[in-house]
This record gives C-alpha cells, sequence and structure tokens, in this order.
C-alpha cells in the first residue's frame, strides 16, 4: 500500500544489514524472485495482481545502481522450480513440475535439468487452463484452473458450497466466520483440519479439480515429479488423495506410473532460496 519506492528502499537496508554483518563478497550479485508479469530480460516488474502499484518498476536498473553489482530477475514460479530442483523435492530428478498454489496458481518447468521458459517467457501458466465452462474466476477466467485451484479460487467456490450446505441443514464452523466477513482459504484450511465436514468436502473438491490439472501436466510433460507448495503440504492428505486419485483416472497410466507427487519441501524459506538460486545464476 506504501507503493515500490518504500519497499525498494526496505529492501535496499535489508541488503546493507547483511553486507555490514557478512562482509561483501567478491562474487556479490542480487537475485530478485517476483510473480509476474514482469520483464525477466529488462528486468521491470509490471504490476503483478498482489504489486498493484509497481507498473513497470524497473527492479534490476534500481538495485544494480545503488550497490554496483548484477542483478537477474526470474517469474517466482520459475525461481521456485530452481530452488525445489537444487535443494527441495526435486533433488536427483532430471524432469520436475514445481507447482505454486497460493494466491494464484502457476507452475515453473524443469525439463532435462534446465528451466524451461518458452518463446516469450509465458511457458507454465497452467493456471489460464479452462476446466469448466462456468465456475470461479481466476486469471481472469471463470472455470479455469486458478479459479478452481488457487486460494482465492477455493474461496470463492467454498463460499458457494458453504451456503448450499447450510440451506440443506448442515453446520460448520465457517457459517459463524461468513456472517461477518467473506471466508478464505485459510479458514477452509484450518476449519478442514480441525475435523469440520463442510471444509473438508469444500478442500476435497479442490482437490479433484488439482488432480484434472495434474492430469494435464503428466499427459504434457511426462515428468519425474510434481512438487506442490503453497498451501497444498499444510493440507495434505486431504487435497492430495483426491488429486491423485482424479490423476491416475485421467493421465495416461504410464506417465503416470513414473511420476512422482509430492510436497514442496522448502516450505516458508521458498522465497528466499529461490532469489538466492536465481543471484547464483541458471
Amino acid at each position: 500500500d506504501q507503493g515500490p519506492g518504500h519497499a525498494l528502499e526496505k529492501i535496499g537496508q535489508l541488503i546493507d544489514t547483511g553486507l555490514s554483518r557478512l562482509g561483501r563478497p567478491d562474487d556479490f550479485r542480487i537475485g530478485v524472485s517476483c510473480g509476474g508479469p514482469l520483464d525477466r530480460v529488462r528486468g521491470v516488474i509490471q504490476a503483478p495482481p498482489n504489486l498493484a502499484t509497481w507498473d513497470d518498476i524497473p527492479v534490476k536498473d534500481i538495485l544494480e545502481q545503488r550497490f554496483g553489482v548484477p542483478c537477474a530477475v526470474e517469474n517466482d514460479a520459475n525461481a521456485g522450480a530452481i530452488a525445489e530442483h537444487r535443494y527441495g523435492a526435486g533433488v536427483g530428478s532430471s524432469d520436475l513440475i514445481f507447482l505454486t498454489m497460493g494466491t494464484g496458481f502457476g507452475a515453473g518447468l524443469v525439463l532435462n535439468g534446465k528451466l524451461y521458459r518458452g518463446a516469450s517467457d509465458m511457458a507454465g501458466e497452467i493456471g489460464h487452463v479452462r476446466l469448466t465452462d462456468a465456475g470461479p474466476v481466476g486469471y481472469g477466467k471463470a472455470g479455469s484452473v486458478e479459479g478452481w485451484v488457487s486460494g482465492g479460487g477455493m474461496a470463492q467456490h467454498g463460499a458457494e458450497f458453504l451456503n448450499s450446505a447450510v440451506r440443506a441443514g448442515e453446520t460448520s464452523m465457517l457459517t459463524e466466520i461468513a456472517a461477518n466477513r467473506a471466508i478464505t482459504s485459510k479458514d477452509i484450511g484450518q476449519a478442514a483440519l480441525s475435523g469440520d465436514q463442510v471444509a473438508r468436502r469444500i478442500v476435497s473438491i479442490t482437490g479433484e479439480k488439482l488432480g484434472r490439472a495434474l492430469a494435464v501436466l503428466v499427459d504434457l510433460f511426462n515428468p519425474e515429479r510434481i512438487a506442490i507448495g503453497g498451501m497444498a503440504p499444510r493440507l495434505g492428505s486431504m487435497l492430495f488423495d483426491p488429486a491423485l486419485e482424479v490423476m491416475r483416472r485421467e493421465a495416461l497410466a504410464q506417465s503416470t506410473a513414473v511420476c512422482q507427487v509430492v510436497p514442496a519441501q522448502l516450505g516458508e524459506r521458498i522465497g528466499d532460496v529461490a532469489a538466492l538460486c536465481i543471484a547464483q545464476g541458471l
């Protein structure tokens, strides 16, 4: 809310603090991992949904001028894929798909050991794929993978499901929350983990839609491993079990047999490790 100038100054101060504690290394570089859209080559952040005031901010030039060292910028899904491949759930695999399951839903692709970006740096936008003709809106499209599977999407279809359950006479701890404000995916997850049956069915629906998206990825890329981050590891088997059931039913058996679907391992550290990987170089 305070704009990019305030945040960039804080970033600069934190880098200064790190340098004062550790000394300035001979091979000092900066890596930035950020949600898109962005121009990776020019290092310009172009108003991502969660950074709406960052409209064409040349973060690469700003940091390079301040510190006099190279700065590389990368989409957070791609950076997360590299981080999980090097240091997390993808260690030992040559083909890894990393899925970000948070505010949005996207994929980073490591194929034959190398990051795959596509012709215009837009590879991996699985969230934009339409799953159903109608449904919750995500990535500007009703019924999209992001509409069904992201945190925002879960909140949308969860609210509709809750209303139907209440009309059918079911009780849920989400009802009181919904009476005061819009429910969130965090509310649903916490209720589900507490045993709330309505919340657990909402998570199961999300898992089923996730499974359909996984089947598309398995059929297209034949990966060794798919690592899912964000809220997925916290929801555990409630989400993974229905997702895997649908994936095995929908995807080619030969491809499914060699693909492991696992929780991402880096957890809350992934943003830090991803940025460091971008600084290291691809």
